[in-house]
Order: structure tokens, then C-alpha cells, then sequence
């Protein structure tokens, strides 16, 4: 028997039980399908579409899809469908703008705040990124998260990387974030990263199991992933904003390229940051993700809120 490649992602990973059974809707994989195909026919349809209508589309009863968007999301699909829109970027910038140098304390207020799950992180030195990785062990595993299957990396000492393959596909998402590190010792070990794999993309609002962060790039880099860190769940910021606070205000650019090399997407929020004109911008693992990923903070900061 030929033994698969150790570096692949397993089969039984994207085995799911049949569309609309039980079983598939207690799936995060399936509820982010789900949401991926409501994306695609939002767009096609405009903002008028009926949810019965989208619904039909999907070819699945009213119920269903609203029962499937609650269980994702934790708000109707009717109120959901408004944060799915092409204009979501420009809304969130003009209603949820962070401003960066107040934006960590408005981060960490909260038990349902994505902060609570990483208040621990750790940089590698500038001479240990250097050498690519060389001397470093790196576990492996996939997981399911709320936006498709994901891939999880890290040290002994946090989470080093995650990527989404539900746009780009498996063996895509491992080719990248193997190559970040080029001189790593790497091993398949998802026990070891279950915890951290879990309070990333299950515990938001419990609060109590961290997901320690262990940062592996250049310093300026760096500096722009800490900025990144400092912007609430549910809120957004822009390149500019990023660099000038981290004292570069016209590295605009770099900025950009630094935001598109985070390699620990979700939890280090990259798809937080828009272009000043209210665009989407780009997205490493693809923009249906970052759309998905803004409008679920935009939906669960909304449900959290207090009514008035």
C-alpha cells in the first residue's frame, strides 16, 4: 500500500455527508458552502432579491436556508443578506472605521471579541526568520473552520499559520505555506494543534481557551500584523491608516504587500483592512472568503449589541 505524501492534505478531510442531512448541517464546511453560493447569487441578483427567491435559487426551502444562516451566524438570513452585499466594504468604513491608536482597548472589551482568544503572541527574531526557518519544527493539520476547510501551522510556541482552501484548493494552500518557511522541520501532528485550532475558529464569545500566536517574518512585517492586531472584530481600517501608524505613512504600498504575506489569516485579520476608496482590495485566499469573514464579524457585532 503506498503511503500518501506527507505533506497533502488527507482525503477523508473533504469527505461530507450528503448536502441537507443532519449530519452536513452541523458542519462548519457546509455552512461556509452554503454562504459561498449565496454570495455568487447576490451578485448575480442585486439587493431586491427575496429571501424566498434567493432561496429557490439555492434550491432549498426558506426553512432551510434560514436554519443553515442562523446556525453560521447567529442572525436571520433576511438581516444577513444585507451584509452580504457588494457595498459592505464601503458601509463598514463609513459606519466601523477603527482608528488604529484607540482601536486595542475597544479590542479587548468584550467576552465576544476575537481578541480574548490570543491576548499571548510571540515574534521570531529577525536573525531566526533569516534563515528560513532552518532548526524550527512545524506541526501541521486541517481543520474545518466557518470558512471551509483550513489548514493550521504552528510552533511549540503558537500558531505560526493558516490558510483557507475553500477558493484556492488544498494542495495550493499547502504549496504556499510550506514555502514560507522553506527550511522547517514539518510533521503532521493535528493532536497537538487541536486546542489552538479550536478556540480559533469555535470558542469566539467563550473566552476562556487561547490561541497563542507565533509571529515568523521580517520586522516591518511584523509591525504591520501588530497593527492588524489592534483592530476590533466587526470593525475595518485602511492601508493608509496602517501606515501611518506604524510610522511609515507614505509605505502605502509596502503596507499592502505586508498585509498580503500574513500567513496567519483570520486570527492576525488581514481582510480587516479595505483600500481608502471603500474596496475590497485582494485577499491571498480569495475575496468570496474576505467577504464571508466581514460580514460574519459585521453580523455577530451586531447580535451582541444590546438592544436599544
Amino acid at each position: 500500500m503506498t503511503e500518501p505524501h506527507p505533506h497533502t492534505a488527507p482525503a477523508a478531510l473533504f469527505d461530507r455527508p450528503a448536502a441537507g442531512t443532519a449530519a452536513a448541517e452541523d458542519r462548519p464546511a457546509y455552512h461556509y458552502a452554503v454562504i459561498d453560493r449565496a454570495l455568487e447569487e447576490i451578485d448575480r441578483g442585486g439587493p431586491g432579491m427575496t429571501l424566498d427567491h434567493l432561496a429557490s435559487r439555492m434550491g432549498m426551502s426558506a426553512a432551510h436556508f434560514q436554519r443553515v444562516f442562523s446556525r453560521w451566524v447567529g442572525v436571520s438570513p433576511k438581516r444577513y443578506q444585507q451584509y452580504l452585499t457588494l457595498d459592505l466594504a464601503r458601509r463598514l468604513l463609513i459606519e466601523r472605521h477603527s482608528v488604529l491608536d484607540t482601536s486595542l482597548a475597544a479590542g479587548l472589551s468584550g467576552g465576544g471579541r476575537l481578541h480574548d482568544l490570543f491576548l499571548r503572541w510571540e515574534a521570531m527574531t529577525p536573525g531566526d526568520f533569516a534563515r528560513g526557518g532552518a532548526g524550527l519544527r512545524i506541526f501541521w493539520g486541517w481543520f474545518e473552520s466557518p470558512f471551509g476547510p483550513a489548514l493550521v501551522m504552528g510552533t511549540a510556541k503558537g500558531i505560526c499559520g493558516i490558510g483557507f482552501a475553500a477558493e484556492t484548493g488544498a494542495e495550493a494552500v499547502m504549496r504556499d505555506l510550506l514555502g514560507r518557511w522553506p527550511k522547517a522541520d514539518f510533521v503532521e501532528d493535528p493532536q497537538m494543534l487541536r486546542p489552538w485550532a479550536h478556540a480559533a475558529f469555535g470558542a469566539v464569545g467563550r473566552g476562556s481557551d487561547a490561541a497563542p500566536l507565533y509571529l515568523i517574518g521580517a520586522p516591518f512585517q511584523i509591525k504591520v500584523w501588530e497593527a492588524l492586531l489592534r483592530i476590533p472584530s466587526g470593525h475595518v481600517t485602511t492601508y493608509s491608516d496602517i501606515a501611518g501608524a506604524i510610522g511609515h505613512p507614505q509605505a502605502v504600498r509596502a503596507v499592502g504587500t505586508a498585509v498580503g504575506r500574513n500567513p496567519i489569516s483570520w486570527l492576525i485579520p488581514c481582510h480587516r483592512a479595505l483600500r481608502k476608496s471603500g474596496g475590497l482590495g485582494g485577499y491571498h485566499w480569495g475575496l468570496p472568503v474576505k467577504r464571508a469573514m466581514l460580514a460574519w464579524e459585521a453580523a455577530r457585532a451586531d447580535a451582541d449589541r444590546p438592544a436599544a
